[in-house]
């Protein structure tokens, strides 16, 4: 009997918890909104206004925390839930409303103008009968909006065209915002024409694009939901729409050139954002005809316009990424009353409704990244240093053209002064001879440029580089060419470690300390090593007496010369969080990242990431010691210059402590940390002047 009685209680749970889980977006909205009204007694809602205006929203969870509906202000308000009244001297709305026909319900729920038109059309004696009608009721507001000419022939005509227009807002069976499921129709009592529901994941239910603003007034002979605005009857599918307007004559052709007229004429609950003729007179005449002269990028064009999914504009409440039938997203938002697209207000027509979806207007051609050149992709990107310098380099024919190729284009502030070798030669080792995706790169992989200088492909856990030169945004795929974003100018690998090392007098000291360890053999043969090279600093920062004992013990320097050497290329885009280095003699090395930002104290915890190196104000770390000249690339291997000779971390360090951003902020702070003299040690104030000095002296010399 027990067992049973538990078995009933589990069904029991399970049988609520999935009508819980089943609620529609509008209940669980009203639901928040209960939940945030009922401080101020029983069946409150809390409703969210906008500032200045009427309009009303049941508050969400999002807009409840961010206080702001498409970017306009609002004030909290309490009213009672729908179905609920106040009682005098009471808290809260205690009181049940009371059932009465749907006529008087009508006008018990702000859409007394509605009421008095029923009269008018002499609709009372029906919606005071018998019967179980859904009524969508224009608010008062909604009739004052309405357009005087349209009014004039609606009233001038009451037992006709009002009776008519106040039919198709009724159907004849009760529906509840819970059966009103999204992209569902219902004939009404106009002649059976359909009435088109949407309801949105954010809790806003629209019919033919008005939104539900007081849903669910029950009534003895239906239900009423009151809408924002007077709907129409809808005759013509999205492609009928476009084909009668000659504001859209130019997408018009454009639709019939690409043979999407067919799509636009099938079932569907589509969104079009419809350029006008305007909109495509914006375009320089070539790309234009480039475009409409090639019908994968047209195709491509006009789908992008396109959403899968019906959005009418009062669905809309914030920025949302919605697919296209192209296969990426645009961005659809709102500016207090515009609808904006990608963050432009570009809308100039809302919600001119078909039977298989919408149509908004827009005074600007959107552009897919599938349909453009390279040389438009970068145009569109922020990356105008690295385009005006491909132009300057005269390698516009290539990136304007259909053959498959792929560049590199540094960010901005990765040009850190004028180029002072030939712009040519550097920007040809920024294309790449074939078309490309970051996801099929691979560690080790050899890339050739249009100038036939090799690259090699390095993947870390973190990022995925290109010699010196790491992803820093999401690819870029044109009509023939892809783009990579980069961190920094690229510069291809000119000889072997030795011979970086002899070109560069920094290391002049370090050369003379090679050859007398007997390693140039090592560091001119093929291979992949990872050297934080002492500069001729660091052997100044030694006595002089160091300097000497250490040079005459061969054994000693080559050990400590193959401490700084480390297995595998590491350049500094590859350095994350915890990375560890093989040496070739010793323990591990222990790598880390510290923002500028953590270095003067500005958070108390910074996490170092691709944001914060593409601002160009992280430092690397190897055993505490900054790294002063960073991904000087060598045919086998890359240099990392330092300014200190690198020590083993004392056994006591915690590894977090030697490259954790938090970590380098204790060590800043800390005053009672123990110094030591030798010069692989740091006192507190010796480390921040050198993270300081460090990120001031960081640039990108292109010549190099």
């Amino acid at each position: 009997m027990k067992s049973r009685l538990l078995l009933a209680f589990f069904l029991f749970l399970f049988s609520w918890s999935r009508k819980s889980l089943a609620r529609s977006p509008y209940q669980a909205v009203l639901q928040h909104s209960r939940v945030r009204g009922r401080q101020q007694g029983p069946n409150v809602c809390a409703m969210q206004q906008l500032r200045g205006s009427d309009k009303k929203y049941l508050a969400n969870c999002k807009q409840w925390y961010h206080r702001k509906i498409c970017n306009q202000p609002t004030v909290v308000t309490y009213e009672c839930c729908p179905g609920y009244e106040k009682i005098p001297g009471e808290r809260g709305c205690p009181a049940a409303l009371p059932l009465v026909n749907i006529y008087n319900t009508v006008g018990a729920v702000g859409a007394s103008t509605t009421k008095m038109y029923a009269d008018r059309a002499q609709l009372r004696e029906e919606i005071e009968g018998p019967g179980s009608f859904t009524f969508f009721a224009p608010s008062n507001q909604a009739w004052a909006a309405l357009p005087t000419e349209i009014l004039d022939a609606l009233v001038s005509n009451v037992n006709i065209e009002l009776l008519n227009a106040l039919h198709y807002h009724m159907i004849n069976r009760r529906l509840t915002s819970e059966e009103l499921k999204h992209g569902s129709s219902f004939s009404s009592m106009y002649q059976d024409f359909h009435v088109h529901v949407h309801h949105y994941a954010n809790g806003i239910v629209t019919v033919n694009c008005a939104r539900l603003i007081k849903a669910d007034q029950h009534a003895t002979n239906g239900i009423v939901h009151v809408v924002d605005r007077v709907i129409t009857a809808v005759s013509n599918n999205v492609h009928m729409l476009i084909d009668v307007d000659d504001d859209l004559e130019t997408l018009r052709t454009a639709i019939a050139a690409a043979g999407l007229t067919n799509v636009l004429e099938n079932e569907g609950h589509y969104t079009i954002f419809a350029p006008t003729n305007e909109a495509f007179e914006k375009i320089p005449q070539e790309t234009l005809n480039r475009i409409l002269g090639d019908p994968v990028s047209l195709r491509d064009l006009l789908n992008y316009h396109i959403l899968k999914n019906m959005r009418c504009a009062e669905s809309i409440v914030s920025g949302t990424p919605m697919e296209t039938l192209q296969g990426t997203v645009l961005e659809v938002g709102c500016d207090r009353d515009q609808l904006t697209v990608n963050g432009k207000a570009v809308v100039v027509k809302k919600d001119q409704l078909g039977t298989n979806g919408v149509v908004h207007y827009i005074n600007e051609l959107l552009i897919p990244d599938s349909a453009k050149t390279l040389l438009e992709l970068a145009e569109s990107t922020n990356v105008a240093r690295a385009t005006q310098m491909f132009v300057e380099a005269g390698l516009s024919s290539h990136l304007k053209g259909s053959e498959p190729l792929t560049i590199l284009a540094p960010l901005d502030d990765a040009f850190t002064g004028s180029v002072t070798t030939d712009v040519t030669k550097v920007m040809t080792n920024h294309i790449i001879k074939e078309q490309l995706s970051s996801k099929s790169l691979y560690h080790n992989q050899e890339l050739e440029t249009l100038s036939g200088v090799k690259l090699r492909v390095f993947v870390y856990r973190n990022n995925l580089c290109i010699e010196n030169a790491c992803l820093a945004a999401h690819d870029k795929t044109g009509r023939y060419g892809t783009m990579f974003t980069v961190d920094n100018v690229l510069t291809p690998p000119v000889g072997t470690i030795m011979d970086v090392l002899k070109a560069d007098d920094r290391f002049s000291v370090l050369v003379g300390a090679i050859q007398i360890a007997g390693m140039t053999e090592l560091l001119n043969q093929p291979g992949a090593l990872t050297f934080f090279a002492p500069t001729n600093a660091a052997f100044h920062a030694m006595s002089q007496l160091e300097v000497n004992k250490l040079m005459r013990d061969r054994q000693q320097l080559s050990s400590l010369l193959k401490y700084h050497l480390g297995e595998g290329m590491v350049v500094s885009g590859g350095v994350g969080s915890h990375t560890r280095i093989k040496p070739l003699q010793g323990d591990k090395l222990e790598l880390g990242v510290v923002s500028a930002g953590a270095a003067f104290g500005f958070c108390a915890s910074i996490s170092v990431n691709v944001a914060s190196r593409l601002q160009r104000n992280f430092t690397v770390f190897v055993n505490r010691v900054p790294v002063a000249h960073s991904d000087l690339m060598a045919t086998n291997g890359v240099v990392h210059g330092v300014n200190s000779i690198i020590k083993p971390l004392p056994p006591k360090v915690n590894r977090e402590q030697a490259d954790g951003p938090e970590a380098s902020i204790r060590l800043f702070s800390s005053s009672t940390s123990s110094t030591r003299s030798d010069s692989g040690s740091f006192r507190n104030d010796d480390l921040f002047q050198k993270v300081i000095q460090s990120h001031s002296s960081r640039t990108v010399n292109v010549a190099q």
